[in-house]
């Protein structure tokens, strides 16, 4: 089986595709597959054992997305079915083109993440999907249908994600739920060995993943200027950073945020693993590898409850759930878990066996069992 893999990030950016789509195309590929890539990139993406075709994200939107529509329908037609983990709509043109099965891994509502990008609404992601909306927003609702309508199965990562993409109109039988995995965590350094390369003691809050309003860490900055005796460390870059930066600076937080700027995988895991938790504060969500991956080395996570989130996040079992855009609970569960010695040891006890059955080469192996399902139908 040839697989082309779609996807809009990709090491060395940070963020769940940028996760999932390496970790699948080494599965392929170490199972005798034929894989190949196309992505986005400001620079050449390091070698991988298959080829990864990448457009440069300096060109003009307009023009990077028919380039990406392009390559992907000619690297279709000598693969056996696309699977595409974000620029969904340029995927299916390339599979429509090249006259091959597209698999699409849901991550998000792209109608609606286009629609905050250009201003044309500012509310929550459930509230988006009963807006009647303008011309524009319809446009980019019946863009978003079309284009799952061509798969031949769509598969998302939470509960909350299926039953959002069953509202569009998408058959039930097509839209399966395939958890995003937790991480195989590596032999690690000594978390003491870690904390001290990244110069921070006492309790330490981490996030990983890109800086975009979604995010809203700028919560995260006040919680933390609200709370003494906490750290930040934040890994990942995008547009939002010179601001956060610069609000960090207002806050008096000089030597307790730090922003550390792009990493890898590992990067991302040991940060978690010498954090006492990781920080969500994001608007919505489906469900954030970086959740998994916080959890999966033991590390607790104090996130707000929005999307699929609270299908793995379990308040005071694995970590903290807080109602989203509150600073007073987000602000008041920081002091709490600062405060409480004995909670964050049971925090961390359970987190890594609260999402052992979500291992990833179970949930990778389920993928490649469901791509040879399409192309053998």
């Amino acid at each position: 089986m040839n697989v082309l893999v779609v996807s809009g990030i990709w090491p060395p950016d940070v963020g769940g595709p940028a996760s999932h789509a390496p970790a699948l195309a080494a599965r392929l590929h170490e199972s005798g597959h034929g894989v190949r890539v196309v992505t986005t990139a400001s620079a050449p993406p390091a070698p991988q054992a298959y080829p990864v075709y990448w457009v440069s994200r300096r060109l003009p939107a307009g023009v990077r997305h028919a380039k990406v529509a392009l390559d992907a329908a000619r690297r279709a037609r000598s693969s056996n079915v696309v699977y595409a983990t974000s620029m969904v709509r340029r995927a299916a043109a390339g599979a429509a083109v090249a006259r091959r099965p597209l698999v699409v891994k849901l991550v998000a509502d792209e109608a609606y993440e286009r629609a905050r990008r250009h201003g044309l609404f500012a509310g929550t992601l459930d509230e988006f999907q009963s807006l009647r909306g303008g011309l524009r927003l319809r446009a980019l609702r019946r863009s978003r249908n079309a284009a799952l309508r061509r798969a031949a199965l769509v598969t998302a990562p939470s509960a909350y994600l299926r039953g959002i993409a069953l509202g569009w109109g998408l058959d039930p039988a097509l839209v399966q739920v395939v958890p995003n995995p937790a991480p195989s965590v590596p032999e690690l350094p000594p978390r003491a060995e870690i904390r001290a390369q990244l110069g921070v003691d006492g309790v330490v809050l981490a996030f990983a993943g890109r800086l975009t309003p979604q995010k809203r860490l700028d919560l995260a900055l006040h919680a933390v200027a609200e709370v003494p005796g906490v750290a930040l460390v934040v890994l990942g870059d995008g547009a939002e950073r010179e601001r956060l930066e610069r609000v960090a600076a207002e806050l008096g937080l000089d030597g307790r945020v730090r922003f550390l700027g792009s990493g890898s995988r590992d990067d991302v895991l040991r940060l978690f693993a010498a954090a006492d938790a990781a920080i969500l504060t994001s608007a919505w969500e489906n469900l954030p590898h970086t959740v998994l991956e916080a959890l999966a080395v033991g590390t607790p996570v104090i996130a707000t409850s929005v999307g699929g989130v609270p299908e793995v996040v379990r308040d005071g079992e694995n970590g903290l759930l807080v109602p989203p855009a509150s600073p007073e609970a987000l602000t008041s569960a920081v002091r709490r878990f600062v405060g409480d010695a004995a909670l964050r040891e049971r925090l961390a006890a359970n987190a890594a066996a609260s999402v052992a059955h979500l291992a990833e080469g179970v949930l990778l192996e389920r993928i490649e069992a469901l791509l040879t399902e399409v192309v053998e139908a």
